[in-house]
């Protein structure tokens, strides 16, 4: 996503309606728990109503122990205490019924948004692995890893806490409403025309402050990548002196996270206010209308007693829904991303693929390949070579010729416009693409270390590897004896903290390609993280891993694939010149010079 400056206009909210039945949809499995939830926070909310109502029937009561006059005398009434007692105690069955129905709906639905935030961080997890690599090529980790964290956390708080609030209030709502009318529509239209102005003006809000939530959520995503991005790379921003730009677009991130994040607050803050100073409007109207109805007798006073508890829960549900509304705009906003990672196009589904790799030999053919990141701007034109079972290949070419374009099309991490590569004869194309991978192992020019022993790192997922394959893969690299001065040796734990140089790194990542033991290799600038000394040990080490596979080395320093089987040229997107080492510098052409400007420059 292309940052835009500050000042910009706020990104309008997508279908809400769309979002909110895939959130419903998500959460199909689980709807009969949460209906049950849903079902007992109702059965609470319903108690709660008809509580007030009781509790005016038991003000009545009471206020017939108060003393009246009756003919110029002071007469003191008398309470049915059996009367008073069961009311009493069907307040307390009613008020304690409601607790516990209410416990249960908030136990269930805790329970169940953990389960679907459990669910939807997995399937975000898998997601990742079936999209192709042109997705993050465009895709901002910190982005990704905000829409796992952040965006799944904000729709779970949501379901936790606003689902049963969002039923309880509506149901208190109406339920107050219908109660009111029951005891006295004066009072009640009194009470509404007191709370108009508050409920017209909180759905206002709420549908201006949405586009706000979801900025927030945006631009949440942004900064983080931005903060990812600084903190993988801060050995290079300090070395270029690129604190203050880091620091110009951090504030820039962070004045538009601001903003939003304070538009989006204030205005669900204030649908709050306005709900509270309505509420105690309501009460001010009830108690004087009520007070002047009572005088004339239309009204007991335990009528007023209940409509003062029932405006309450009249305006109480009106400042809870302008409450869960705030939750429900940033949740919304939340799984419109979630949603949009989910519905990202996928790699194709290859289980009914028939044909698969099995006692590969390496022979591999490329075809005519054609191919471009981007449509109408191709980066391979018309490649087209042989090579037979056990060759080492070396790819070489100016930055930008396709070199690696031609091994990550190799390896099926994408797909192409024309043509087709073969190994053994079979297109890969028409193969599972896990089988390809299979077939191949691989060391990268940057290296990758997991947090994990040594061990682990060396062996990485290959199955019914022994200490001694380890040891020997180590002892191959020249790494053994660094690790056995290490304290804990092959157990010594790599994270942030160990101190490995990226040479030593390197190794490792050998090591692993050794243990992988796969019938074809890629070398993509493998030397280029370790000294003179040690990258002599590692050709040795290629030599012999090399022996009966089919090897692709790139490489920029051409004097290590001296010895190579084929040598491929390439130049803007296609193979100039073929042939070995020899047969290349006698030609005299691009090769040979490229060859002896790098000695010419040493």
């Amino acid at each position: 996503m292309e940052r835009a400056p500050m000042g910009r206009a706020v990104e309008k909210p997508k279908n809400v309606g769309k979002t909110l039945t895939q959130m419903l949809a998500y959460c199909k499995k689980y709807l009969p728990a949460i209906i049950v939830s849903l079902i007992a926070a109702a059965g609470g909310t319903a108690m709660q109503v008809i509580g007030p109502d009781k509790l005016k029937n038991l003000t009545n009561e009471i206020m017939k122990g108060l003393p009246v006059m009756e003919g110029g005398k002071t007469v003191l009434g008398r309470i049915n205490m059996d009367t008073v007692s069961s009311m009493v105690g069907l307040l307390i069955l009613f008020y304690g019924g409601s607790f516990i129905l209410n416990y249960l709906q908030s136990y269930i639905m805790a329970t169940v948004t953990q389960v679907i935030s459990k669910r939807m961080r997995s399937d975000i997890s898998q997601k990742i692995n079936r999209l192709p690599l042109k997705f993050f090529d465009s895709a901002s980790v910190g982005d990704v890893l905000s829409r796992v964290t952040n965006d799944v956390d904000a729709i779970g708080q949501t379901l936790t806490q606003s689902m049963g609030t969002l039923v309880t209030s509506a149901i208190m709502l109406v339920g107050s409403l219908v109660m009111m009318f029951y005891n006295s529509w004066i009072l009640t239209f009194t009470a509404i025309g007191a709370c108009g102005f508050g409920i017209i003006f909180s759905m206002f809000i709420a549908k201006v402050s949405q586009k706000y939530f979801r900025q927030q959520q945006i631009e949440l995503g942004l900064i983080n990548g931005h903060i990812e991005e600084v903190y993988t790379g801060h050995n290079v921003v300090k070395v270029y002196n690129g604190g203050k730009e880091a620091k110009r677009i951090f504030e820039e991130s962070n004045h538009n996270l601001y903003s939003s994040a304070w538009k989006s607050q204030f205005l669900s803050g204030l649908m709050m206010l306005i709900m509270n100073f309505t509420g105690n409007l309501g009460y001010l109207a009830v108690c004087v209308v009520g007070a002047a109805l009572s005088i004339k007798g239309s009204i007991s006073f335990g009528v007023i007693v209940a409509f003062m508890m029932y405006v309450r829960q009249f305006t109480q549900p009106l400042a809870h829904i302008a409450e869960v509304m705030n939750s429900l705009q940033r949740a919304v906003a939340s799984g419109e991303r979630v949603f949009d990672f989910l519905n990202e196009p996928e790699l194709e589904n290859e289980e009914e693929k028939p044909n698969s790799l099995t006692n590969v030999k390496g022979d591999v053919e490329f075809k005519h390949v054609k191919f471009g990141y981007t449509p109408n701007k191709p980066v391979i034109h018309d490649f087209s070579v042989q090579i037979k079972a056990g060759q080492k290949v070396a790819i070489v070419g100016p930055t930008g010729a396709g070199k690696t374009t031609m091994v990550n099309l190799l390896m099926r991490f994408y797909e192409l416009d024309k043509g087709e590569i073969c190994i053994d004869g079979i297109p890969i194309h028409k193969v599972p693409r896990e089988n390809v991978h299979a077939q191949f192992a691989m060391v990268l020019q940057d290296t990758w270390i997991f947090e994990g022993t040594i061990r682990d790192n060396i062996i990485y997922s290959k199955q019914g590897v022994t200490e001694e394959d380890v040891v020997k893969a180590s002892k191959t690299v020249g790494l053994h004896h660094f690790i056995k001065t290490l304290p804990k040796g092959y157990d010594t734990l790599l994270n942030d903290k160990a101190s490995l140089s990226e040479g030593q790194k390197q190794l490792i990542t050998i090591a692993r390609a050794i243990i992988q033991d796969a019938p074809l290799l890629i070398l993509d600038e493998a030397t280029s993280s370790v000294d003179t000394r040690t990258e002599l040990l590692i050709q040795e080490a290629m030599e012999q891993l090399t022996v009966g596979r089919t090897s692709f080395v790139i490489a920029h320093r051409l004097s290590t694939i001296r010895n190579a089987d084929m040598i491929l040229v390439m130049k803007d997107g296609d193979i100039i010149e073929s042939g070995s080492h020899e047969e290349l510098l006698a030609k005299r052409g691009f090769y040979s010079d490229l060859y002896n400007s790098q000695f010419a420059a040493a």
